[in-house]
């Protein structure tokens, strides 16, 4: 009579087993993250937001084992800004480049959201924003490109345009110099304390 069970009970546990991968790869393909903008771009010295979707189900997926976010700059090096395991910030693990610019705003998970805020931007901080979470029901990851871009340069002093009077006491030096030079005569000039100057028109004949 055992011998007439053990196939019924080989195939019990097989149909488990199918139904077990099945129940798995549906949960897997009902999280997926996703970016709400593929590319930004802000200046250095400026604050940025990075915003990620993930789908959720009602009393599903709602144990986070982790979430990681990274960044990959075009020559490839990978920096950590935001680390969390279990719930718990995994301050160690985050690169030095970002440390107290970096915020994850937890309260929008519930909501299917999440929101990476970066300040005081710096060059070096443009690339591939990677955003990876492994939860209960599976792994999503989903990555946007940011641009920094450098600031605007200093304004320049104002260049100091002399007064209205110096302007006409140089237009007065130039009509006498012209008229000086007409008449055949020479124009000498000696200066004075206090910063004056007197100027007088000698004959070329006297």
């Amino acid at each position: 009579m055992n011998q007439n069970n053990q196939p019924g009970g080989s195939r019990m546990k097989m149909i488990s087993l199918l139904l077990l991968i099945l129940s798995s790869c549906l949960c897997a393909a009902t999280f997926v993250v996703n970016v709400t903008q593929s590319s930004y771009e802000a200046e250095e010295n400026h604050s940025i937001t990075l915003e990620w979707t993930f789908t959720t189900e009602p009393d599903s997926c709602l144990s986070f084992e982790f979430m990681i976010f990274t960044l990959i700059t075009e020559n490839k090096k990978v920096s950590v800004l935001f680390h969390e395991h279990g719930g718990v910030e995994v301050s160690q693990s985050q690169d030095k480049q970002f440390a107290g610019r970096v915020q994850s705003d937890k309260e929008l998970l519930k909501d299917g959201r999440i929101k990476l805020h970066v300040s005081k931007l710096r060059i070096n901080d443009s690339g591939l924003y990677l955003c990876e979470i492994q939860t209960d029901c599976g792994y999503g990851s989903a990555a946007c490109q940011l641009i920094v871009r450098a600031g605007d340069k200093q304004p320049q002093s104002p260049t100091v345009k002399p007064p209205r009077e110096k302007k006409g006491l140089i237009a007065f030096f130039i009509l006498l110099v012209l008229a000086a030079a007409a008449g055949g005569a020479a124009l000498y000039c000696k200066k004075q304390t206090r910063g004056l100057t007197n100027c007088y028109v000698q004959s070329g004949t006297g």
